[in-house]
């Protein structure tokens, strides 16, 4: 069985190549959750940090995609996914949501091989039909949860990936092909891989493919869909960047701007370059950037800071790729009708850009 079958199996809707919604937290709603679910791909709900929040979108997701379900034959599952941020989450208070709602799949990440276990084993008992997807950024870290876990899924996110994610690690052209010969190696034939992380159209889904991956997932990309959760000024940053390599960058600052970060320092995060980068780089400590940035809010600028003193716009590499206000739908659609064009044609001007 190929691993897009497997997917298939239990996503009877989605379409190939599989386009998923990364679960930005905040910004990926129950609204581009469903849009994304009803143009083929699986929509996502980020991480809500507030059980009674993630509650109100699940239920909103539920009424809007009532008839779909039945249309799907899924009438065990929710038709869309759910992120969770592992660290600093007790797993036994969110299974009673998972358990009402029974939504398609549970994308774990940043956490500890027990803590995926913890939550794997609780998720399966309180919503059998659920399935875990785990998300990782290196091949030891693929290795050991495959093996404790057994997810349905891994979820390989490369450094070109924006947002929160290994602070050193590799971009998903060779993290895939690696983590799959590594699996191989040790016996783990039946975990289908998920790749994220530069990923912003046909052309780089066609390849993730080829790669290895039996679906992608797209974050920057959806920061311009219609209906996505998102600011206007943040919005405008990520139409007007380009050149991604060179205007995003990873730091830890992004989060050790508001304070002491919460995070392990395994992970930092990929954003647009901002003054306070500088700063960094030009030697100020960490203590007198976060100062100059709580300065500035306490003169009541919060809400019309320019793009430079943004204190954090997550954004990966692709950024550069993404030009304009899209339906979700039509992301969806347009990038599944482009890779399959280009994987029938053998990847003919996947390099150039040409249409085939």
């Amino acid at each position: 069985m190929t691993q897009y079958n497997r997917l298939k199996q239990y996503l009877p809707w989605v379409q190939t190549p599989v386009i998923i919604n990364a679960p930005m937290s905040g910004f990926a709603t129950s609204e581009l959750a469903v849009a994304v679910t009803r143009a083929g791909g699986l929509g996502q709900i980020g991480f809500l940090n507030d059980k009674h929040m993630l509650g109100l979108e699940l239920e909103k997701a539920r009424r809007q995609l009532q008839g779909f379900i039945i249309s799907s034959g899924q009438q065990e599952t929710l038709p869309v996914g759910v992120g969770v941020i592992v660290f600093g989450s007790a797993w036994g208070d969110w299974l009673p949501l998972f358990s009402k709602y029974k939504p398609a799949v549970v994308w774990l990440s940043f956490g500890e091989t027990e803590e995926f276990q913890q939550w794997t084993e609780g998720i399966r008992k309180s919503s059998p039909h659920t399935k875990v997807w785990v998300q990782l950024g290196s091949v030891r870290a693929a290795l050991d949860t495959a093996r404790v876990c057994r997810p349905d899924a891994l979820v390989l996110q490369g450094s070109d990936a924006g947002g929160h994610g290994h602070a050193h690690g590799a971009s998903v052209i060779s993290l895939i092909p690696e983590v799959a010969d590594t699996l191989q190696g040790n016996g783990i034939q039946d975990i289908p891989l998920i790749a994220a992380g530069g990923i912003m159209d046909g052309r780089g889904a066609a390849a993730a493919v080829v790669l290895g991956a039996a679906g992608v997932v797209m974050g920057t990309r959806f920061l311009a869909a219609e209906e996505t959760r998102l600011p206007s000024e943040y919005r405008e940053a990520i139409l007007v960047a380009s050149d991604g390599g060179q205007s995003t960058v990873r730091s830890r600052l992004f989060d050790e701007i508001w304070g002491p970060s919460p995070w392990p320092e395994t992970y930092d995060g990929r954003c647009l370059r901002n003054a306070y980068y500088e700063d960094l780089t030009m030697g100020m400590p960490i203590p007198e950037v976060r100062t100059k940035f709580y300065s500035r809010l306490r003169r009541g600028q919060e809400g019309q800071l320019d793009t430079p003193d943004q204190p954090s716009v997550w954004a990966g590499t692709g950024v550069g790729l993404v030009k304009k206000m899209d339906k979700a739908a039509d992301i969806v659609q347009e990038v599944q009708i482009d890779a399959r064009k280009r994987l029938e044609n053998g990847l003919s001007g996947l390099h150039t850009g040409m249409e085939v």
